[in-house]
């Protein structure tokens, strides 16, 4: 007797109505143009945020295709378990924090309190963890003995310096370029107590205005690879799913964060995907907090709708750098118009639902989805409008 195709739960909608079911035999998930196989529980670690000012749409636009990446996978049958960590111990954070009076880890809530409003307003659904640095220094320190009796760290001064010639090799970069970016985001590569230039601190001594814990080196605090890669390990275990960033944290990074939880757990790979978000411009420059060319989502939700602003990152290919311009909101206002009646017409074809669901499983094609539906109308718009989480 022939069994019945294994199904997926579907995705419910405000309403309360679930997408069409996917036969999650022929489900062939692809990211970065490779398969992914699903599996339950899917578990998707996403790098967050360092709160030391509000959301620009850089930022938003990786947590908005980490988003739709757990809405696919719930799509493909998946249960989902997302962490999205919480840089709360931050050089950069504890300086603005100071120029602000205010102590680090205070200032640090009230600019997550705007980020999470930001978030609501996109339809990003809350993660199921969501773990702070201060809240794992004891993660951290066990993870730098682990290196220490592994032999891949040692000991200086107070410092743990993870050996980091590996985590380069593996990148393909040079070692030239992979000082360069690591200078860039706030190393120091000419630290004189370093075997290597290219080796990074685990933990750290901590100087009178910096927060500091006691630990079996000295007084300090953790480094910023370490503090994801327990943080991610703490919450989901030693071998993720999928790994969501920008992409400019592909290195020195994720190189890092992957490489030091792989030599203390033994389980490699750390991620069996990577979802590196392409980069967002604005007049020709990176859109970045330490250059102030920002666009803040608050300020563009003030002329324009949530879902409207969500469009205008994901109708697009998701590793795709991109330049964002005024004219944009008009043009995804005028796509999200277009969905909104295919949706309100009437009939079901399931053959139009799944060449939707499997534009979506072509690494999260939403262009392609997006036209589909809006041609097909009916049953085919309305699933896309709650996977998508558009209305």
């Amino acid at each position: 007797m022939a069994l019945p195709p294994v199904t997926s739960p579907g995705i419910v909608g405000v309403a309360g109505r679930v997408a069409e079911p996917v036969d999650v035999r022929s489900a062939d998930l692809r990211l970065g143009g490779r398969p992914l196989p699903v599996v339950s529980p899917a578990r998707v670690y996403v790098c967050g945020i360092t709160p030391y000012d509000v959301t620009h749409l850089g930022h938003a636009a990786t947590f908005v295709w980490a988003d739709v990446l757990g809405s696919v996978l719930r799509l493909a049958g998946a249960e989902v378990v997302t962490s999205r960590n919480v840089t709360d111990i931050d050089d950069v954070l504890t300086r603005a924090a100071d120029a602000r009076g205010r102590h680090y880890d205070e200032f640090a809530l009230s600019q997550e309190f705007a980020f999470e409003q930001d978030m609501r307003a996109l339809g990003v659904r809350p993660p199921t963890h969501a773990p702070r640095a201060r809240h794992h220094i004891a993660h951290v320190q066990q993870l730098a003995a682990a290196l220490l009796r592994v032999g891949r760290a040692y000991e200086r001064e107070g410092h743990v310096f993870f050996r980091g010639a590996e985590a380069v090799a593996a990148s393909g970069l040079s070692r030239d370029r992979a000082r360069e970016l690591a200078a860039e985001f706030g190393d120091d590569p000419d630290d004189p107590l370093r075997e290597d230039p290219l080796d990074v601190p685990v933990w750290r001594p901590s100087g009178e205005r910096d927060p500091a814990w006691p630990s079996p080196w000295g007084w300090g605090r953790p480094g910023w690879h370490a503090e994801c890669a327990a943080m991610a390990t703490a919450t989901l275990g030693h071998g993720l799913d999928v790994l969501v960033g920008g992409a400019d944290l592909a290195f020195p990074h994720h190189a890092h964060q992957a490489a030091m939880a792989e030599a203390a757990s033994g389980v490699a790979p750390f991620a069996r995907s990577r979802v590196h978000v392409g980069a967002v411009s604005q007049d020709g420059a990176k859109m970045a907090k330490s250059t102030g060319n920002l666009t803040l989502v608050a300020d563009l939700l003030r002329v324009t709708s949530g879902p409207a602003l969500r469009l205008v990152v994901l109708d697009r290919p998701w590793s795709q750098p991109w330049e964002y311009r005024p004219e944009l909101l008009e043009t995804a206002s005028a796509r999200l118009d277009a969905l909104f009646t295919a949706a309100g017409r009437s009939g079901s074809s399931p053959t139009a639902s799944r060449a939707v669901a499997d534009r979506l499983f072509d690494d999260l094609d939403v262009s392609g989805a997006l036209d589909v539906a809006i041609t097909d109308g009916g049953d085919a718009a309305r699933q896309l409008v709650r996977v998508l989480a558009l209305g």
